[in-house]
């Protein structure tokens, strides 16, 4: 378990990844440098950003002036991107990857992501994705969205097995069976969404805990996250609320707590089923 901003957890190529990262979905190309910028000033060491968000010169624009203002170099910050894999060839794929970087501005990816399984949209992409990890251009390689059964097909054919599967995940939708499958095959889980959007900011059993330590319903649902492990991409354009959504670890849910707070789950998606999505 993580225990501040800075902590980092191992991958299973012995790659360490910070826990908690800042997402940059939604967020216009033109305000992302200053969201990105500010991120990487409040201490976040994680930037994610993805092929289809739209913002990756944006992103890139925001990692140079922040590493500037940070006083940081380049090795100090972890940048995760994702193709947008939409039935690609090996040479799309390829292709996509240096596009991505080209706009990023940067040498290297720390960590490149098939955003979602489609309809066995990523046997090719997969292929490709082990070979720029093989030529040193990305560090780390996983998926995004994937099921059981996509894994399972994906590690029949896979030489690299992904080192993390980011998939949403929040009190409503705590993916058990998928958590177990994944620790099986020492693959991390990261959650996207984990505030479902929002949507659970005014849930009132989550304001009750929050009420009781003081802290804000966020705080409360992404130190559920912590105390079990799961990394985390969190999306802010308000440094304020940035600083808070990393304030998570000067207190501590109660076993009876988390007890409450699993009880919530009921299988509710706010984003695509991934067994049903294709690219549409």
């Amino acid at each position: 378990m993580i225990h501040s901003l800075n902590d980092r957890i191992m991958l299973n190529n012995q790659i360490e990844i910070p826990g908690i990262g800042l997402g940059v979905f939604q967020i216009p190309d033109t305000q992302t440098a200053e969201v990105v910028k500010a991120g990487i000033v409040k201490g976040y060491r994680l930037i994610d950003t993805a092929q289809i968000y739209d913002n990756e010169i944006g992103t890139g624009i925001g990692i140079k002036e922040g590493l500037k203002a940070a006083g940081i170099s380049r090795e100090e910050l972890f940048v995760t991107s994702k193709v947008w894999n939409d039935h690609l060839t090996y040479d799309e794929t390829i292709q996509a990857f240096e596009t991505s970087l080209a706009r990023l501005g940067l040498d290297y990816l720390d960590l490149y992501l098939i955003h979602w399984p489609g309809e066995d949209a990523f046997l090719e992409s997969w292929r490709a994705l082990e070979q720029l990890y093989q030529a040193g251009k990305i560090k780390a390689i996983g998926v995004s969205n994937f099921q059981i059964t996509h894994l399972e097909k994906l590690l029949t054919h896979a030489n690299v097995i992904p080192v993390l599967n980011q998939v949403e995940l929040h009190p409503k939708l705590s993916q058990i069976e998928l958590r177990n499958f994944c620790a099986k095959h020492a693959i991390k889980i990261q959650a996207w969404s984990p505030l479902m959007q929002g949507k659970l900011l005014n849930h009132p059993t989550i304001v009750e805990i929050a009420e009781a330590h003081h802290i804000t319903p966020a705080q409360v649902i992404l130190r559920w996250d912590v105390q079990q492990d799961i990394l985390l991409v969190v999306k802010s354009v308000k440094p304020q609320r940035m600083k808070s959504n990393a304030d998570i670890f000067d207190f501590v849910l109660s076993e009876d707590e988390m007890k409450v707070l699993n009880a919530l789950n009921d299988h509710f998606r706010v984003g695509p089923n991934p067994d049903t999505f294709d690219f549409k």
